[in-house]
């Protein structure tokens, strides 16, 4: 085997220093079997000390004490220290704006030489823009990855086209590009379970911009009232920065009975309890690298309908914006009245609704979690120098 430094945002990492098990330490439950030792770097934690923390016997967090905008020395630093006793053998850069941990990578690996490989999980802004501050970090996505990756070994992608795209036409070479997938699902959690149906839709996301959950609020009043299903209920799994403005709306919509803010769930197992108790699955995302939830859905024989981002148009292939297939779901535009008309449709359509529902399962097949995380470090394991 082979010792794998890792270099991770704080959305990552908070998970596992909180104790809450959510999609990273799901992986590294499994991930860490193929591995002698994993070091993982993290910036600071609000709320949370500072310092080492072990998991799964082989896996370290180092948790910095400096602030975010010092975090490329610090995790200069540290990387030095750790190869010093360790001697990792490959660094995994998870990179976004602002670069941080690509430039800290890049330093790091001037030092000690060891191959590293930068990791894009989406591009902010891309395919859609939710708001300005992602346009900004599109443009510098294009004016800086070029630079960016270039001492990288590789830099992996996880969803076929959308993303490799981009990277192409922003100068990184089509050789250095290598597409592994992230999403990783446990299907003895995620099943068909035959629960009741409690929920017509379920939205599951954090209440951020990009996930689009302004759009589906819009929809769902639409569907109550221009499309006269007033008896639906919608249910939000999550949590966030626009839940007091959402919860404002709601209100003003005249919809507090028919909408459940839930709040976050607090592990795998409820987050497929409550998808199975629910009919479809919104996902109205600008941008995104997986979604996880749209192949956690399909696993559970829920249907979909999903804004073309990420992994989506990899599963829903040669279907236009807007299109019926007979696949697990459908495509659907950013426009809160084709969320609702294609909503709709699919509520008042139980032949195509039970086949999307049929067909889920099977077209996820290929994210087996053991399979594709087993996947995930042989690929890895061939940058190794």
């Amino acid at each position: 085997m082979a010792k794998l430094l890792m270099i991770t945002g704080l959305g990552s990492v908070e998970g596992l220093v909180s104790d809450k098990k959510g999609a990273f330490y799901n992986t590294l439950e499994e991930f860490h079997n193929y591995w002698d030792r994993i070091d993982i770097i993290s910036p600071r934690v609000k709320g949370h000390s500072s310092g080492v923390k072990n998991i799964f016997g082989n896996v370290y967090i180092h948790v910095s004490p400096w602030p975010l905008i010092f975090h490329p020395f610090w995790f200069i630093k540290k990387g030095i220290e750790i190869y010093k006793e360790q001697k990792f053998d490959l660094m995994t850069v998870h990179e976004f704006p602002p670069f941080y941990n690509g430039i800290g990578a890049r330093l790091l690996w001037q030092k000690i030489k060891v191959p590293y490989v930068l990791e894009i999980h989406h591009i902010p802004g891309y395919p859609e823009s939710s708001g300005v501050k992602e346009e900004i970090y599109k443009s510098l996505f294009r004016l800086f990855i070029g630079y960016d990756a270039k001492k990288a070994k590789a830099v992996r992608v996880v969803n076929q086209n959308q993303v490799p795209k981009f990277l192409a036409e922003a100068g990184v070479p089509k050789d250095k590009i290598v597409y592994i997938p992230s999403l990783y699902i446990d299907f003895g959690v995620f099943r068909p379970m035959n629960l009741p149906k409690e929920y017509d839709l379920i939205f599951v996301g954090r209440l951020e911009p990009n996930k689009g959950i302004d759009l589906l609020i819009e929809a769902f009043r639409l569907l109550n009232t221009k499309y006269e299903f007033p008896n639906t209920k919608l249910l939000i799994v999550g949590d966030g920065s626009l839940k007091e403005n959402l919860e404002l709306r709601i209100t003003d919509y005249g919809l507090k009975d028919k909408i459940i803010m839930h709040g976050f769930a607090k592990d795998s197992s409820e987050i497929a309890e409550l998808l199975n108790k629910s009919k479809i699955l919104v996902m109205p995302s600008y941008n995104e690298g997986g979604p996880r939830v749209v192949v956690e859905a399909m696993a559970c024989g829920v249907p979909v309908l999903a804004t073309p981002v990420g992994i989506v148009p990899d599963l829903f292939k040669n279907l236009p914006v807007g299109g019926q297939g007979g696949l697990g779901g459908e495509i659907i535009d950013w426009d809160a009245e084709d969320i609702a008309s294609k909503a709709g449709a699919l509520l008042n359509d139980s032949e195509r609704y039970q086949k999307y529902s049929q067909n889920g399962p099977n077209l996820v097949n290929q994210f087996e979690q053991k399979n594709s995380i087993r996947n995930y470090s042989e690929q890895l394991k061939k940058f190794v120098a």
